[in-house]
């Protein structure tokens, strides 16, 4: 009932823009079906790697395989976005964003979140028409509900699980540190973060498209070719939410 009182608020309260876009067909229309077809085509050799990762999951850590949450859509929409579950059960009672060195992210959840297969599952999404496989990536509502007129633009392409932010700020655990890492978020990454949404949702094309997929895919390789150990640190006080 709570979950259905924000959907809908956020609805209502979500400003729309009509602004125009670069290349209309192929956002609206041709990239839709280039999303649908690639998640068909990949939809069973992931399955092959999904189902070990739930079976790892579920048998390391108490609580379900996937973890859901409502973020800001496509035409203003809210949607369950789905992933892996990387924390413990009641890692929602504290801050929203991941600091450096979680203590609530499991052991499996290191990995898959290093690795991005934690977002396999937001094929699903893309199957449903949620989400592209690239495009801004989707945001908490409390944010989405303050953008400003210039960022409404955000709102009328399909988010994504890349974007142009997602590759500059691949290292987010690391830039928002261990101690306000909620805070260091909203006051320093996220104007920037929305800025190259704009960006993105502005120039949408294939080929900005194409090289978002590609350079995403060089990042997470060399960010994995590159790990360094961590240090687990204590848990940190309550805050409230869960990215």
């Amino acid at each position: 009932m709570e979950k259905d009182r924000t959907r809908d608020a956020a609805q209502t309260q979500l400003p729309r823009w009509d602004g125009p876009l670069t290349h209309p067909f192929y956002s609206k229309v041709l990239k839709r079906c280039l999303d649908f077809a690639l998640a068909v085509v990949f939809l069973l050799p992931c399955l092959a790697v999904m189902l070990p990762i739930a079976i790892a999951v579920k048998c390391t850590s108490e609580g379900p395989v996937f973890y859901r949450a409502l973020r800001g859509g496509y035409h203003n929409r809210p949607f369950s976005i789905l992933k892996f579950r990387t924390m413990v059960v009641g890692a929602d009672q504290y801050a929203s964003t991941t600091a450096l060195d979680d203590p609530r992210v499991t052991r499996v959840g290191r990995v898959l979140r290093r690795s991005k297969l934690d977002e396999l599952p937001q094929l699903f999404n893309i199957l449903k028409g949620e989400m592209s496989f690239i495009g801004p990536r989707p945001e908490l509502l409390r944010y989405t509900m303050r953008y400003t007129p210039q960022e409404q633009c955000i709102l009328w392409v399909r988010p994504g699980i890349s974007d142009p932010s997602s590759i500059r700020l691949i290292n987010l655990d690391e830039l928002v540190g261990h101690d306000d890492p909620e805070g260091c978020y909203e006051t320093k990454i996220l104007a920037e973060k929305n800025r190259m949404r704009v960006a993105y949702a502005r120039s949408q094309s294939f080929g900005l498209d194409a090289k978002v997929f590609w350079e995403t895919l060089l990042c997470v390789l060399k960010k994995n070719l590159n790990r360094e150990p961590s240090v687990r640190r204590k848990m940190p006080a309550r805050q409230g939410g869960n990215r």
